[in-house]
């Protein structure tokens, strides 16, 4: 089994996987954790004494997710140089993730957090979001994009690939995002880029 969340199939990983699915398919308020358990095909006392209750499991199954997320983001701002060639290959990570791993991106784009999780940050303040707008402010101390609000700036940079990826998953568009990489990257790129 292949999953955005663990390599190896335990119980943990066998709840947040399921979850992941039933979460996406039905909404976490239409999930019990007797759906998960049974689904999962784990006793509702593992659930319990590992997660605590279901607020346990999606805080749990965010986490793993914006971890993972963290994690792509610093692989990239370390294997690339410059924001150009960081932004860009984020944009391929992103568009490639929301092909290979739909539920995923359908989770931390979709799912309104701070319903079931009220002390949670909102998407755009978690940790990989914060990374990506670094990234931003850090091209415009280099001179790459041109100065101007960093919020506005990440918008610009990010917001239409983010944009693309919610039409993917909600069935807008027909062929795979790896084929608008190009145009679509040409967009993001020119509405910041210092010269």
């Amino acid at each position: 089994m292949n999953s955005v969340l663990s390599p190896r199939p335990d119980t943990r990983f066998l709840v947040l996987d399921t979850a992941l699915s039933l979460f996406t398919e039905r909404g976490y308020f239409n999930t019990s954790v007797h759906d998960i358990g049974r689904a999962a095909g784990v006793s509702i006392g593992s659930i319990y004494h590992h997660f605590g209750d279901k607020v346990g499991v999606a805080t749990a199954l965010y986490e793993a997710l914006n971890n993972r997320m963290e994690g792509l983001v610093g692989e990239i701002c370390r294997r690339h140089a410059g924001a150009h060639d960081q932004a860009r290959a984020l944009v391929v990570r992103l568009f490639e993730l929301t092909e290979s791993e739909p539920r995923a991106m359908e989770f931390m784009l979709y799912a309104k957090h701070r319903e079931f999780m009220p002390d949670a940050a909102p998407v755009c303040s978690s940790r990989p979001f914060a990374m990506m707008r670094a990234l931003v402010a850090e091209g415009m101390a280099r001179g790459e994009i041109r100065e101007m609000d960093v919020m506005v700036a990440s918008t610009c940079l990010f917001g239409g690939p983010i944009r693309m990826i919610t039409a993917r998953l909600d069935g807008l568009l027909e062929r795979p995002l790896p084929d608008y990489l190009e145009e679509v990257w040409a967009c993001a790129w020119k509405s910041v880029a210092a010269a």
